[in-house]
C-alpha cells in the first residue's frame, strides 16, 4: 500500500467524485480509477459505494479513511522531526489536553519556549484522557496533560499538585449562587452533571461517601464546556474541576467551590524511551525546568 495511493483515496473521499478528485490530483480519471480498484483488490474489500450521483464510503472505506489520515499525520510529523534536527530549531509539537486550570501552566511553559524557538509551531488538541493516551501511543500526540487519576505506565511526567479545585456550576440567578461554598447536602436532590470518566467519578464518590448512590445523575460529560451550556439553560448542575469554565462570562455561569474542599492534580507526560525530534526534546527540557 503506497502513500501516494492513500492520498488518492482520501481525495476521492473528500470530493465524493472520481472526476473532481482526478482534476485536483492532476491525473486522468481512468488512471485514478485503476489505482483505487487495485487498492480494493489488495485489501479484498470494496471501499466505495459507486451507485448514485455521489461516491460514498463503505464501512471498510470509513475505517481506511481514519487510518489513512493518521498515517498522513505521522508522515508530516516525521518530516518535521527530521527538519528539526538542523541547527535552526523548527517543526511541530503536538500537545493533547483537557480543559484544566493547569493549561495556564502549559501556556507559561509555551511562552518561555516560544521566546527561545519562535519557528516551532505548537498544535493543541483538546480531548479526554483516554483519547489523548490513545493518540500518544500512536505517535500522534507528543505531550499530554492529564487530570489524575491516570495510568503513568511507560510515561515520564511531572506532577502539578492540587492544580484544580472542584466546583459546581449554575446560573447566576440560581439560589445556590448565593452561597460561598456548596456542600453535598446542597446537591443531593438536584439534577447533576458528572464527569464521564469513571476514575474521576470515583474521586467524587469518595467525597459524597455513602450518599453517592442517591445522586440524581441527569447528564455525564467528557468536557466541561458543553456541561456549562446545559447549566446555563437550567437543566442541571455540573460538578467538575474549575478548568476553563472560570473564563465564562459570570452573567451566564458562576461556580461555587465544594466544601469540604476537594482538589485534583495534573500531570504533564510524554512517552518514555522514545527518540524525539530536537524541538520536542527542548520542550521537555522546558517542562522539567518549570
Amino acid at each position: 500500500m503506497e502513500l501516494r495511493v492513500l492520498r488518492y483515496f482520501l481525495t476521492v473521499a473528500k470530493e465524493q467524485s472520481f472526476t473532481k478528485a482526478a482534476e485536483q490530483l492532476h491525473i486522468t480519471q481512468p488512471t485514478l480509477s485503476r489505482q483505487l480498484a487495485a487498492l480494493e483488490e489488495e485489501l479484498g474489500t470494496a471501499l466505495f459505494n459507486r451507485g448514485g450521483r455521489c461516491i460514498t464510503l463503505t464501512a471498510a472505506g470509513l475505517l481506511l479513511k481514519r487510518r489513512a489520515l493518521e498515517i498522513m499525520d505521522l508522515e508530516d510529523k516525521i518530516i518535521d522531526e527530521i527538519k528539526g534536527n538542523e541547527d535552526v530549531i523548527e517543526g511541530v509539537i503536538t500537545i493533547g489536553c483537557g480543559e484544566f486550570a493547569a493549561v495556564e501552566i502549559l501556556a507559561q511553559i509555551s511562552r518561555s519556549f516560544k521566546e527561545k524557538y519562535p519557528l516551532v509551531q505548537i498544535a493543541l488538541h483538546t480531548g479526554t484522557a483516554d483519547t489523548i493516551l490513545e493518540m500518544m501511543n500512536k505517535g500522534l500526540v507528543d505531550i499530554g496533560l492529564f487530570l489524575e487519576p491516570v495510568s503513568t505506565e511507560n510515561l515520564e511526567y511531572i506532577r502539578i499538585p492540587d492544580s484544580d479545585q472542584w466546583v459546581v456550576g449554575m446560573r447566576p440567578d440560581d439560589p445556590l449562587a448565593e452561597k460561598e461554598v456548596v456542600t453535598k447536602q446542597d446537591l443531593l436532590n438536584l439534577p447533576l452533571i458528572l464527569p464521564e470518566r469513571l476514575g474521576i467519578q470515583s474521586e467524587l464518590a469518595n467525597w459524597f461517601g455513602k450518599d453517592f448512590e442517591k445522586l440524581n445523575l441527569s447528564f455525564t460529560s467528557n468536557l466541561g464546556t458543553n456541561a456549562g451550556v446545559m447549566a446555563m439553560y437550567g437543566l442541571a448542575y455540573p460538578v467538575s474541576i474549575q478548568g476553563a469554565a472560570k473564563y465564562w462570562r459570570e452573567d451566564l455561569l458562576v461556580q461555587r467551590r465544594l466544601y469540604p474542599e476537594i482538589t485534583s492534580s495534573t500531570v504533564i507526560a510524554w512517552r518514555r524511551n522514545i527518540p524525539y525530534s530536537r524541538a520536542i526534546q527542548l520542550f521537555i527540557e522546558e517542562i522539567n525546568a518549570f
